[in-house]
């Protein structure tokens, strides 16, 4: 199992749009993918977009990451770069 902590920078946080690049990146992999909110301890299915949406992780949400199969280091390493990137919805100044 890999597991990393990452923290939602982008300013709408993890809204429909990003949820759903999440998903269809998560989805890319056969590893199982789970995510945990660090401060109320929900989780969520990484593969599915109603159960990321219900996390309601805003702006300064620190989530884990958790994947679990033959692929999840790469698995793992492609949704915290995506975290990372903010989704691809901000240029470097902020703005959409």
């Amino acid at each position: 199992m890999q597991e990393r902590t990452v923290t939602i920078s982008n300013r709408l946080g993890l809204h429909a749009r990003a949820a759903a690049r999440l998903v269809r990146r998560a989805s890319q992999f056969n590893s199982n993918v789970t995510l945990l909110r660090k401060d109320t301890g929900e989780t969520a299915d990484g593969k599915s977009i109603l159960s990321v949406l219900l996390l309601a992780a805003s702006l300064g949400t620190s989530l884990i990451i958790k994947t679990e199969g033959d692929d999840e280091e790469r698995a793992v390493n492609a949704l915290v770069e995506l975290v990372e990137q903010k989704f691809g919805e901000e240029l470097s100044d902020g703005v959409f």
